[in-house]
């Protein structure tokens, strides 16, 4: 199956022979190229709707892989008992949600070698969530889809001694921090209209985001 960049960038860091949940599976294609491309074992498809679940099935009914995948609603991890799988692979959703769906399942957590995440927003929630609960970030990836750049994010409990991931060496990364400059500076214009804001705390963090960003492509 023809991953898009989003999805092959995610399947890129699991690691061969692994049993995997797929949280909001929607039409099972992350599940279905782990056991084509022999990277994963076994899957477990979850979702909370069954919608995408029934698409899910359809797709995998159609490759004859039912025996490799399995399909479970439910809400998060809240169906995945500790010792099922060895990775966590949670991606399309908002940032605070992925944060909640770890935070409802620790056990679940604490039992697994890898976490790759994929959140649509609040980014930095989902990296303080990962220092707050003593994980370290092994790598991270760029990856874009319909002109969106997505942070792709591999977390696990060793930590890595290597400072250089492969969104650092990605050629979407100067497009990437142009876009974060951008739609900061907007917000900047924005703040400059009201005397009040100018003085505010979180404008100068603003102003200082965007000198470090600046930095970065330099």
């Amino acid at each position: 199956m023809n991953l898009d960049s989003r999805l092959q960038a995610i399947k890129n860091f699991v690691p061969l022979n692994s049993r995997v949940v797929d949280v909001g599976t929607d039409h099972g294609y992350l599940a279905i190229e782990l056991i084509e491309s022999s990277v994963a074992d076994f899957v477990i498809a979850s979702d909370k709707n069954t919608g995408p679940l029934e698409a899910a099935r359809k797709n995998i009914d159609a490759v004859k892989l039912n025996d490799k995948i399995e399909l479970r609603i439910g809400d998060g991890l809240q169906k995945i008992a500790v010792g099922e799988i060895n990775v966590i692979c949670i991606a399309g959703i908002g940032g605070a949600l992925i944060c909640d769906i770890l935070n409802a399942a620790p056990e679940v957590v604490k039992s697994v070698d890898k976490i790759i995440l994929q959140p649509m927003n609040a980014v930095e929630k989902v990296r303080q969530w990962i220092i707050t609960n003593h994980l370290n970030i092994e790598d991270e990836d760029l990856a874009e889809v319909d002109d969106i750049i997505y942070e792709i994010i591999c977390v696990s409990k060793k930590y890595s001694t290597s400072k250089i991931t492969k969104k650092d060496k990605s050629p979407l990364l100067s497009k990437f921090i142009n876009n974060k400059i951008y739609r900061l500076q907007r917000v900047i214009e924005e703040m400059s209209k009201s005397p009040k804001a100018m003085m505010s705390s979180k404008y100068l963090e603003i102003q200082n985001q965007i000198k470090q960003l600046k930095a970065e492509l330099k």
